[in-house]
């Protein structure tokens, strides 16, 4: 079914990690929380061939409940009957994406999906459209409307999203009926699109086109999301941007090149729709800020409703974002840096300034009995989780390298050397050393054992590092799919990182593995 191989997947066969860039050590807690609340993914599927050394690269078909947290690919059959065989009345897009390239919502078990269709003429490669899903399929970030599959059968080239329920930024800025966005939420809108293209621009994704107000949507809770389709040009070849020439950045004017500086300058035609609720052209506003006349960009419907002083940080950063030489713009970080202090009210809940009630679907799996190592994840007991790893040692590794005598090198041996030098740490609770010497197993790449993976996921977790250890949790589930440890562990990560909701799905998924084994599967 599948066209090409995986990106992602050919990253953990050479060895790589699912992230192309490392860690930045001594991270502060809170900072970790903002930028890297972010990998939510879950490596599913894969077969369990030649697991030695390599990983195999084919994404296939998803199974039940985690496809939605995971990067699969779809069948038409499939995208047909989600969409009832692409209705028109399950076209959702407005005026972000016109046809060819129309976004339809479908229910596909259990859950609601975003559908973008291509023409083939779009992307007559089906390996670099593949390829292109996949770079962005990487990426999970909760600031994002994250890509989970794609479809490439025959002629159609389709894109699958999670589908965000509660409307656009457009839709919310200039089309209200009850009431506009109040002032903190426009701001909450702001900051959050900028974590959104911080992080992609962190992950080698910093190109987004088309960026406006048709691409921010709001999820079940009310959340601002970018549209990952942005990510993805319309065609191979095709226009980056499908707005008025008034708004498009000029250096695309001229070259019809897209830049991350483009992005910027996009960026900043969000923030004036922000600021005014209406679209004003960059020019217009600009001669307006340069005129001193700041306050006649605002929101008539937000008089008296605002800070001034956060206007002007807003307006001022506008016009950093506009200014007509790419390099004098701002980057990413910048932008985060600016909104950050802005955001005000962090525990009043997105829905509740929108003003909509708060959407939620049921939990896709039904709680199961779970099992000691259950247990202790689910009370986030990382002392308990030490004490089972270290009793259970490397059963679990059985059959998943096979090494010939030609094999036992030098190299061989001081690489199990630095196995068993990190065994002896991980006993004794020194878990800096334990990571230090895993790391060198790990790094020769020879052997691929999933129980040091598992066994240094939980060493970052002590020391307080979720994100390389729910990466780790991932990589120990490449290596064995169906190990209920891997699930586990990625449950503890992404409960470490407030994703609480993603961490149950987890924990049930790992309990219906440890009850499917139990029934006549692998012994644990």
């Amino acid at each position: 079914m599948g066209c090409c191989q995986s990106s992602l997947m050919l990253r953990v066969r050479e060895g790589g990690d699912t992230h192309p860039h490392p860690d930045k050590k001594e991270k502060e807690k809170e900072k970790e929380k903002e930028n890297h609340k972010d990998q939510a993914p879950y490596l599913r599927n894969h077969q369990k061939e030649s697991l030695a050394v390599a990983v195999p690269a084919t994404v296939a078909p998803a199974a039940p409940d985690s496809w939605w947290l995971s990067f699969s690919e779809f069948s038409l059959a499939e995208l047909k009957a989600a969409t009832d065989n692409f209705s028109s009345e399950f076209i959702v897009s407005e005026s972000g994406d016109k046809p060819p390239n129309l976004v339809y919502k479908g229910r596909l078990r259990h859950h609601w999906i975003a559908v973008k269709k291509f023409p083939k003429a779009a992307w007559p490669d089906p390996k670099q459209f593949v390829e292109e899903a996949s770079g962005v399929g990487n990426l999970r970030h909760p600031r994002l409307a994250n890509l989970i599959g794609y479809c490439c059968d025959a002629d159609h080239r389709l894109l699958v999203a999670q589908y965000m329920p509660n409307d656009t930024l457009a839709k919310h800025l200039f089309h209200w009926e009850n009431q506009t966005i109040e002032w903190a939420m426009r701001l909450r809108v702001a900051h959050y699109i900028a974590q959104a293209l911080n992080y992609c621009s962190s992950e080698g994704r910093p190109l987004y086109h088309d960026l406006n107000a048709y691409r921010v949507l709001f999820d079940e809770e009310g959340d601002p999301r970018l549209s990952c389709f942005g990510l993805i040009k319309n065609s191979r070849d095709g226009k980056s941007y499908s707005t008025n020439l008034a708004y498009t950045p000029p250096e695309y004017l001229r070259n019809g090149r897209v830049t991350p500086e483009s992005v910027i300058y996009s960026f900043g035609t969000v923030l004036l729709d922000l600021l005014s609720g209406k679209h004003i052209p960059p020019s217009q506003a600009l001669d307006m800020i340069q005129g001193k006349n700041n306050m006649l960009l605002m929101d008539s419907h937000l008089e008296g409703k605002f800070s001034i002083e956060e206007a002007n940080v807003v307006v001022n950063l506008a016009s950093k974002c506009l200014q007509y030489e790419p390099r004098e713009r701002p980057d990413t970080k910048d932008l985060v840096t600016t909104l950050a202090p802005l955001h005000t009210k962090p525990d009043v809940h997105s829905h509740i300034m929108l003003g909509i009630p708060k959407q939620e679907e049921a939990p896709s799996t039904p709680q199961r009995p779970l099992s000691a190592m259950g247990e202790a994840c689910s009370r986030m007991d990382l002392t308990a989780i030490h004490q089972i790893l270290v009793a259970t040692h490397y059963r679990d590794d059985e059959g998943t390298n096979e090494l010939s005598f030609q094999e036992w090198t030098q190299q061989m041996r001081d690489m199990l050397e630095a196995r068993k030098r990190g065994d002896c740490a991980f006993r004794d609770k020194d878990f800096k050393t334990a990571i230090d010497n895993y790391s060198q197993f790990i790094d020769v790449g020879t052997m691929v054992s999933p129980t040091v993976f598992a066994r240094r996921s939980l060493c970052y977790l002590l020391c307080d590092q979720p994100d390389p250890a729910l990466r780790d949790a991932m990589q120990a589930q490449c290596v064995y799919p169906d190990w209920p440890t891997a699930f586990y562990m990625q449950s503890v990560a992404l409960a470490k990182l407030d994703m609480q909701k993603d961490a149950t799905d987890m924990l049930n998924e790992a309990a219906a593995l440890e009850e499917k084994r139990q029934r006549g599967g692998r012994g644990s």
